[in-house]
């Protein structure tokens, strides 16, 4: 198989806009610059939602949009004006562990942060890092961020 009929290599990582997720995205940027692989960038939503209780919504918030800024102010802070790789961000209404999972479908690699809230603060992975390492269909790196 030649170069030209090969798949391109593709790394997933999750950004909601923590510190670890800036980090996963950074290590991601690095990483897909020495795999020759571009980026999916996704942010997932959801519409808050309470048990018994019934979550007022602004009907003229974006919720949406707010997500895409999140995701596009992430990619700028990390990459800057000049980015060294293909990066295609997503914004998707899911919930973060089934649209990341779905999203590693056939990548190579699938990156997230774990800011470890779940259970102990401190854990070593968050629930949502955690149900990747798990379930994913590909290999997972999960990078946390360090405050030194």
């Amino acid at each position: 198989m030649t170069a030209q009929n090969e798949p391109q290599r593709r790394i997933v990582v999750g950004v909601d806009g923590s510190p670890s997720s800036l980090d996963a995205l950074c290590w991601a940027v690095d990483q897909a610059r020495t795999r020759g692989a571009v980026i999916e960038a996704i942010t997932a939503w959801q519409y808050p939602v309470s048990t018994g209780w019934t979550v007022p919504i602004d009907a003229t918030e974006d919720i949406a949009g707010i997500a895409r800024k999140v995701l596009d102010d992430a990619i700028t802070q990390v990459t800057g004006p000049n980015c060294p790789v293909e990066i295609h961000p997503r914004v998707v209404l899911s919930g973060t562990v089934a649209c990341l999972l779905e999203a590693a479908q056939g990548a190579d690699l699938l990156v997230v942060g774990s800011r470890g809230h779940g259970g102990f603060v401190g854990a070593l992975l968050g629930s949502v890092s955690g149900h990747c390492v798990q379930h994913a269909p590909c290999p997972v790196v999960v990078v946390r961020h360090s405050t030194t």
